[in-house]
């Protein structure tokens, strides 16, 4: 009797909690399919947060995101500074630098150190250049600099995170995925958010894959990371003695168990989970095709300076290149050769030799081939550097760095932006990366204040509770 009533207790407790996680699963699932729940009359009731029609008429279609990991020193890149050319060796104003955060000079004497090369004027635009640069120079005409950014972070990581996500606080959604949570993407047998990396030129700082990551967006919003050598996703040949009939017997199978399995959990995730592995079936056809680079001509390997796709910054150019012509909408291209603590000439030289031609290249093969005008690139980094001297290199630095901009109805051939007299603090026409996000969504045809995910009881966006639109760089 005893052991009945026990069998009796387990089995509704049993159902108590089955019933209640499917009646939860069905809310959330609920709170996900409900178009007011999510993105109210912007919403596509067919894919919730789609944005069906775009706020405004797009500039551009996707984006190409050269991230100079490590902090390139705005100072031998973009931003003159013939004051701190004078004041090299002195002591730098207490003016200027007390009270800052800084990162490892802290008690330290704090000298100029003089840009490291000499800056020259170049194109019609007569943009200033470092002359470090050997191939950009011939883009003067075509890029937007913008001198005049600043960030919240001092350090590598949560400064990578603030760029990338808007915020300092891990495990929020990457760029990346806020653009296919709200634009989609027109890539069918490729990811619709692409990374790759790669090192040299300095120390190699981490890149945590969470810089990637889609945060609380569902789980198809996620960048997925092509690795350098070998196959760029793995597991994307199939064994030996597995077909490609087979293949597809094994993906209809548990497709038809996690539909079976949707309807009993009402799971949000499952769904995701299913297109994910039609995604990976499709790309064991389409990634070989994408890396197989013998259909491009001599002229365009010429170009990058490679000749295979070897894993180099130049060859991830060019498979970025191939990505966005595919309808990839977002493509991160990191090269993690930046943080210049010392030795910072010798290092700059280095890492430009890794990054400037193939920039360069990338540039030109998109606007030759009429796909500028659709992609935004981007090059720059989490901060730029200090005017003050770490031996004979520069510390970490918020208050003022550079980046630059082309194509995708940004004006090209300006300069956007100052800092002040040494390069410490952004003066003129100050760019917070809350700026540079709504700037790059508004291309994109995103009203920034408007893409918004309900979580934890709050909308939240990409801009978080800030951001304004850079009027003057956009044509």
């Amino acid at each position: 009797m005893q052991n009945n009533l026990l069998d009796q207790t387990e089995l509704c407790r049993r159902a108590f909690l089955g019933h209640g996680a499917n009646v939860l699963g069905g809310a959330a699932l609920a709170s996900l399919l409900s178009p007011g729940g999510l993105r109210g009359a912007d919403a596509d009731p067919a894919r919730p947060g789609l944005l069906r029609p775009l706020h405004f008429p797009p500039r551009a279609k996707q984006v190409i995101f050269l991230y100079m990991a490590g902090g390139p020193s705005h100072l031998e890149t973009f931003d003159y500074k013939p004051k701190l050319a004078e004041l090299g060796g002195k002591p730098m104003p207490a003016s200027i630098t007390k009270g800052q955060p800084i990162a490892q000079l802290q008690n330290k004497a704090l000298k100029c150190m003089a840009p490291q090369y000499p800056f020259k004027r170049y194109g019609k635009s007569g943009q200033q250049l470092s002359t470090a640069f050997k191939h950009l120079p011939e883009l003067a005409d075509d890029i937007c600099i913008i001198r005049s950014l600043k960030t919240k972070a001092i350090n590598h990581d949560p400064a990578h995170t603030f760029m990338n996500t808007g915020t300092t606080i891990s495990g929020r959604p990457a760029m990346g995925s806020w653009l296919l949570y709200g634009l989609g993407s027109e890539a069918e047998n490729l990811p619709g958010f692409v990374v790759m990396t790669s090192t040299g030129g300095g120390q190699s700082q981490p890149i945590a894959s969470r810089q990637w990551h889609s945060g609380f967006l569902p789980g198809e919003h996620q960048g997925m990371q092509f690795y350098s050598s070998g196959d760029p996703v793995l597991y994307v040949r199939n064994p030996p003695g597995v077909s490609a009939g087979s293949q597809r017997e094994v993906i209809d199978t548990i497709g038809a168990l996690n539909r079976g399995r949707a309807k009993t959990l009402r799971d949000p995730g499952i769904a995701a989970r299913i297109s994910q592995y039609e995604l990976a079936f499709k790309m064991q056809m389409s990634v070989p095709e994408l890396t197989r680079i013998n259909d491009e001509n001599k002229e365009t390997l010429e170009l990058y300076g490679i000749k295979d796709l070897d894993g180099s910054f130049a060859g991830n150019c060019l498979l970025a290149r191939r990505l966005v012509e595919r309808g990839v909408r977002f493509v991160q291209v990191y090269h993690r050769g930046w943080d210049h603590h010392g030795g910072i000439k010798k290092g700059i030289a280095k890492t430009m030799n890794l990054v400037d031609r193939g920039t360069t290249a990338l540039i030109k093969d998109l606007k030759r081939r009429g796909l500028l005008d659709s992609t935004l690139v981007v090059w720059g980094g989490e901060f730029g550097r200090t005017p003050m001297a770490q031996g004979d290199g520069r510390d970490h630095h918020m208050m003022g760095f550079s980046m630059f901009m082309a194509g995708g109805g940004i004006k090209p051939g300006i300069t956007y932006g100052a800092t002040d007299d040494l390069g410490y603090h952004a003066a003129e026409d100050i760019v917070e990366v809350h700026d540079l996000h709504a700037t790059m969504l508004r291309q994109l045809g995103i009203d920034h204040k408007r893409l918004t995910y309900r979580y934890n009881g709050r909308d939240f966006r990409l801009t978080d509770v800030h951001g304004k639109v850079i009027n003057d760089i956009i044509t």
